[in-house]
């Protein structure tokens, strides 16, 4: 079950997510709840691997913001240094930032 402990434990700033979120706990699990749903990881993946530089900066953009809102720093961090990549016009060298934005949301729904 999705907690604000877990959250803590899982490395989330849940002071400053919760701080977005009005200090409305239910609000702001509800919100972190919603990154479950959220296609975009799969979509940024598949951007990826055809090498759509363009369309991956935007999707990891769009990504790093919604965690950053969260304060969900295991997401945020490898998010925010694929996105300046991007922004860079770079791919990846190899998959090392996208493993571990994968990890942490696996992290993240282990803990639903």
């Amino acid at each position: 079950m999705l907690t604000i402990q877990n959250l803590k434990e899982y490395g989330a700033n849940v002071d400053e997510g919760l701080q977005r979120c009005l200090d409305d706990e239910d609000f702001y699990l509800e919100m972190v709840a919603a990154v479950f749903g959220d296609n975009n990881l799969g979509a940024l993946e598949q951007a990826l691997a055809n090498k759509d530089v363009q369309t991956a900066f935007e999707l990891a953009h769009a990504l790093k913001g919604v965690y950053a809102n969260l304060a969900l720093t295991p997401l945020y961090t490898p998010t925010a240094a694929l996105t300046e990549l991007l922004r860079g016009g770079e791919l990846p060298m190899d998959s090392a930032l996208i493993d571990a934005i994968k990890k942490a949301c696996a992290d993240l729904q282990a803990l639903n």
